[in-house]
């Protein structure tokens, strides 16, 4: 009896009124009510706007990579198009310095041919120059030498001719 009195005033004494099984059948009542009304709550107003936000996230995820692979797409593009203009310009500068080159040689020659032709002509004229000068200085030779053999036939006590001596200077010069 002594067990029943305590047990008996703990019960009344109040203690966890969760474990009172006197009011369990109002306590899994309740439990199932907050339960269901937890349940319509999150399926009726949480749940579709969670869902919202991650169909609008998805959404925006795609979009942002189809885009990036537009971008990626159009970047390549993009840098096919500078390799071929740059190859271009290169093509371009290679043909520009072949024809600078040529133009180059060609002025060139025709300045070596036009210095040529007046080395030419100044090399003809020099010649000429030289050869009249030779005749010059050969008439002045056979001058010379003609009045000093005379001269000379004259001091040696003889008397020579002018024919005689033009001869003889020929002669002589001939070899």
């Amino acid at each position: 009896m002594a067990t029943e009195t305590a047990t008996g005033a703990a019960e009344s004494s109040g203690g966890m009124p969760q474990l009172d099984f006197s009011t369990w059948g109002n306590q899994i009542f309740w439990l199932v009510l907050a339960l269901i009304a937890i349940y319509l709550i999150l399926s009726r107003v949480a749940l579709p706007r969670i869902a919202a936000i991650l169909a609008e996230r998805q959404g925006t995820i795609t979009n942002d990579i189809a885009a990036a692979e537009d971008f990626k797409a159009k970047a390549a593009d993009a840098e096919a198009a500078y390799d071929k203009a740059l190859v271009d310009a290169r093509a371009e500068a290679q043909r520009i310095i072949a024809d600078a080159k040529a133009e180059m040689q060609a002025d060139l020659d025709k300045a070596i041919a036009e210095a040529d032709k007046k080395i030419a002509a100044k090399s003809a004229e020099s010649e000429k120059a030289i050869a009249e000068i030779r005749a010059g200085a050969l008439e002045n030779v056979k001058a010379v030498a003609k009045d000093t053999a005379k001269e000379i036939v004259a001091a040696m006590g003889g008397k020579a001719d002018a024919k005689t001596i033009t001869a003889a200077v020929t002669s002589r010069m001939k070899g």
